[in-house]
């Protein structure tokens, strides 16, 4: 089910991080939950004040995913799949807040509403 107004297709992955390897390091990996899911994501305005004082400011966007039944938790990803021109496409964001609507699950205007920050790790292989 699409909700009006989608305006990607995202992919939500489930981070994790295995037990060490024989190196004593764990590499963190995750597994895609959801594929080419679609959704609304738009960016909050910074806080002017904060941007005054010169303050580097994190960047959040929240996304619109139907319905509010999905099992999409704190510190999974969400990583935006299509179109392929759209200005965050193949960024991650990790998921700081997943809040389902209080309609009855099986109401179809049953949604959910994501906050997220941009994921970046140290040491990352950016060529996927």
């Amino acid at each position: 089910m699409s909700i009006a107004g989608s305006n990607v297709k995202v992919d939500i992955w489930r981070i994790t991080t295995p037990d060490d390897d024989t190196a004593g390091g764990a590499l963190v990996s995750g597994t895609v939950i959801y594929s080419h899911y679609p959704a609304r994501i738009q960016q909050q305005p910074e806080q002017m004040l904060l941007l005054q004082q010169g303050l580097e400011t994190m960047k959040v966007f929240t996304a619109l995913m139907t319905p509010g039944t999905l099992d999409i938790r704190e510190r999974d990803e969400l990583e935006v799949v299509l179109p392929m021109n759209y200005q965050i496409y193949g960024q991650r964001m990790r998921i700081i807040n997943a809040r389902p609507a209080d309609f009855a699950p099986n109401d179809p205007r049953n949604y959910m509403m994501l906050t997220m920050t941009r994921s970046v790790r140290s040491h990352a292989n950016t060529n996927q």
